[in-house]
């Protein structure tokens, strides 16, 4: 006979009429036969993603220099702090690291639809040495965290190939990282969730350290060109295209480099192929990488190694140009900031008419084509924004400091 289970595992009685007369039973149930479950049966493959981070190897060796000290099957990367005498090769005499950690919000979300992973990696470093260049910073070395729902080699080789590009354009090297499997948290897809964090640790002479304070009025400040979108603002992004009901898949002609004066969709093919030449997708568009700045300051700062020509610097992601700006400023000055010194690149254009986004709005969420600013000394302001160029930069005076409140004031 069977019973209800009770505490400890014996059965309350069941009381039970049979012929008339009252009986009590009482029986110990058998335990029920299960499966032995295994962590494959719980959805995490440890022999492939074992199998992946062995192959990772060489895509991370190819960022790493002297200063990094190999420690095959190491829980950690080693990074030498003094290397032939002179502390990282550059003189250092009051060292002082800088330490930064960010990701790239929901663009993994767009990379996964897209179905287009070798960009987004660079998205990541970016993010981090950008945030560490506005302190002057020299990028040592970088630590990336990739979570997914389930292991896709060719999916993640994507991505780190990525981390390790956009390493090798900040100039640090790629000395470790995580992948963590995690089904009950992420969805396998199609198209598959997954998320990512970068690390990034540098170092600045404390005594060249950027500091607000330095701020003068009469200061000129330069914006450098961004790429796009970069990675801040794209849940705005993904809204507008479901609500508009746009096509990552197609090429639009408002997009193009050189407009052909018809508006719309003007062809489409799948998201990620096609000849280098061929024009890129409204996803390809929205996926280009976030823009490094970090090796380009590094490097126009080592040309000023007397002089503090730069007073302030800072990295336009989420909150625009007057949210970040306004963090490289004190209190007794004001940067006064001509929007019509820069050409808008099409996107944002694009974005805000099949949104309908106010502009102002729009000012608030992207960079609107401005990813960096520097505040420089009015006598330097020139020869700083010919070096910047002969760096790679595409470099505006789009404004200057006035006496004031610590605020971005619109000209």
């Amino acid at each position: 006979m069977g019973g209800i289970l009770g505490r400890a595992g014996w059965p309350v009685p069941i009381v039970r009429i049979a012929s008339g007369s009252v009986c009590l039973s009482m029986s110990r149930s058998a335990p029920a036969k299960t499966a032995k479950l295994t962590y494959a049966d719980a959805g995490v493959n440890l022999i492939e993603k074992d199998t992946f981070t062995e192959s990772l190897e060489s895509i991370m060796r190819r960022t790493q220099g002297p200063r990094v000290i190999r420690n095959p099957g190491g829980f950690a990367g080693l990074f030498r702090l003094d290397y032939n005498q002179k502390l990282f090769a550059r003189n250092y005499k009051d060292p002082v690291l800088v330490a930064c950690t960010d990701g790239c919000g929901t663009k993994v979300k767009l990379a996964s639809q897209v179905g287009k992973f070798d960009t987004i990696g660079i998205d990541l470093v970016a993010m981090n040495v950008n945030d560490m260049a506005v302190q002057g910073a020299e990028p040592l070395f970088f630590l990336d965290y990739i979570a997914v729902g389930k292991v896709d080699s060719r999916m993640l080789t994507d991505i780190v190939k990525g981390v390790a590009e956009g390493c090798k354009q900040a100039g640090c090297a790629l000395i470790g990282g995580e992948t963590a499997e995690m089904p009950d948290v992420y969805d396998v897809g199609p198209p598959p969730d997954f998320d990512l964090a970068g690390f990034a640790v540098g170092v600045v002479e404390l005594e060249r350290a950027v500091d607000s304070g330095r701020v003068e009025a009469g200061d000129i400040v330069l914006g450098l060109s961004s790429s796009g979108v970069h990675s801040n603002g794209y849940s705005l992004v993904r809204k507008i295209v479901a609500s508009a009901g746009l096509d990552l898949g197609a090429v639009y002609d408002e997009l193009l480099p050189t407009p052909r004066g018809k508006r719309g969709k003007v062809s489409k093919k799948a998201a990620g192929s096609g000849a280098a030449h061929a024009a890129p997708t409204l996803g390809e568009v929205l996926l280009t990488p976030t823009r490094i700045y970090a090796g380009t300051i590094s490097k126009l700062l080592r040309q000023y190694r007397v002089k503090k020509v730069v007073s302030g610097m800072a990295h336009i992601t989420g909150s625009g140009m007057v949210g970040n700006l306004e963090r490289a400023l004190h209190k007794k000055v004001d940067a006064v900031i001509d929007r019509k010194s820069w050409p808008m690149p099409p996107l944002f254009a694009f974005l805000q008419a099949h949104g309908g986004v106010d502009t102002e709005e729009m000012y608030r969420v992207f960079n609107m084509g401005i990813g960096y600013t520097l505040i420089v000394r009015p006598t330097f302001a020139e020869s700083v924004k010919e070096r910047l160029e002969k760096l790679g930069e595409t470099v505006h005076v789009i404004g200057s400091v006035v006496k004031g409140k610590g605020e971005v004031r619109w000209a």
